[in-house]
């Protein structure tokens, strides 16, 4: 007779980061001390080995540059090291069931990092495992990345960003998701500027509303919506898993494209952010992603250190 596995009860002091939900605004403002203090230690060569003798597993179903190298480079700068395994090497729910992955790789490691298609992948991966587990990924949220973006905005534009507006121009992903929570909860203004049928779904907008008591800012007129910008984000129009959408939504965006023109239409001091990749001549153009307003390197570099920040977090 098969019997269902029982499922392992994680200890309540593991720290897994899934998303920032439940995250306060103390809590996010202490990452981002540690992550400025971590950044400064390393370009002045005093780092400390602080998690020496921890691993770091790191299992990806998506390919990856940023995610995968800062994550590995974080780790060793922090006196630990890493193990990746992509989809194959893991056989994440093909060789060897989920649940069965989660209660072995999380006995060999010290925390986790997924990055996966579904967003139920981090969920469940959590429920089973037994040491903490990052989102370095998923369909639904991008929380490290969101970490590593207001890591950038605090360095730009200083520490209190309550009253500042973030508009983000294009589709309602998991970037946007992540960004709108993590705007409220430090008190900036979000705005997402999207084609109709691309704004944020019923869930996160009900969500949204439990949060912050009220919808979140939509405003299908980029050349108004960024009137008002201090920063004006972007990303690509289809993401990995949407290819068989790129024609279409290359006909929707097109009018959402971040060029000098729109550029032009924002504060003089407004900034520029992209997570990259980008496809350059789509969603943005040359001439604004290497302009003097973008600091769109800038914030793929923070990536790192707010990842070595929470990476402390979630093991010591």
């Amino acid at each position: 007779m098969n019997m269902q596995p029982q499922r392992y009860l994680p200890a309540p002091h593991l720290r897994h980061f899934i998303d920032l939900v439940d995250w306060d605004r103390g809590r996010i403002r202490k990452l981002l001390k540690e992550a400025a203090r971590l950044k400064k230690s390393h370009a002045k060569g005093k780092a400390k080995p602080v998690l020496k003798g921890r691993v770091l597993g790191l299992l990806f179903e998506k390919p990856s540059l940023r995610t995968r190298v800062s994550f590995q480079a974080g780790i060793s700068q922090l006196g630990g090291e890493a193990v990746f395994l992509s989809q194959s090497d893991s056989g994440l729910g093909n060789r060897e069931s989920l649940p069965d992955v989660a209660r072995t790789l999380s006995q060999y490691v010290d925390a986790v990092v997924l990055r996966t298609f579904r967003h139920e992948t981090v969920e469940e991966f959590a429920r089973w495992s037994a040491c903490p587990v990052i989102n370095g990924l998923s369909d639904y949220y991008h929380p490290c990345q969101a970490l590593g973006d207001l890591l950038t905005l605090v360095e730009v534009c200083g520490n209190d960003l309550e009253g500042r507006t973030l508009v983000f121009v294009g589709d309602g992903n998991n970037v946007a998701r992540s960004l709108a929570i993590a705007c409220g909860k430090i008190g900036m203004h979000f705005i997402l500027s999207a084609p109709k049928g691309y704004g944020f779904d019923r869930q996160f907008v009900d969500l949204y509303r439990e949060q912050f008591g009220a919808d979140p800012v939509e405003d299908a007129d980029p050349r108004h919506a960024v009137a008002s910008a201090d920063v004006i984000y972007t990303d690509v129009w289809a993401s990995m898993g949407q290819e068989a959408e790129t024609a279409e939504r290359r006909r929707h965006f097109t009018p959402y494209q971040v060029n000098e023109e729109l550029l032009g239409l924002a504060p003089p001091q407004a900034r520029v952010m992209h997570c990259l990749p980008a496809h350059r001549g789509e969603e943005i153009t040359d001439g604004v992603l290497d302009g003097p307003q973008s600091i769109a390197f800038e914030q793929a570099g923070n990536r790192m250190h707010a990842q070595k920040a929470l990476l402390v977090w979630v093991m010591r």
